[in-house]
C-alpha cells in the first residue's frame, strides 16, 4: 500500500450524510470513497496522472 496521510475537511451535514450513505451502499469506508471520488476528479481534470497497474 502506498503511503497515506491523514487530512480533514469540513463538510455540511447534508454532504456528510450523503457520503456516509454512499459509502455504506457501496460497501466502502468513507475514507475509501472520498479518495476514490477525489482521485477520479483529479485524473479527469488533468491534475493527476492515471496510474496503470502492472501486469
Amino acid at each position: 500500500m502506498a503511503d497515506v496521510y491523514p487530512t480533514s475537511v469540513r463538510l455540511s451535514a447534508e454532504v456528510k450524510a450523503a457520503v456516509e450513505r454512499a459509502a455504506k451502499a457501496d460497501d466502502r469506508s468513507v475514507s475509501n470513497l472520498v479518495e476514490r471520488v477525489l482521485r477520479e476528479w483529479l485524473v479527469r481534470h488533468g491534475h493527476l496522472k492515471l496510474e496503470r497497474s502492472k501486469p
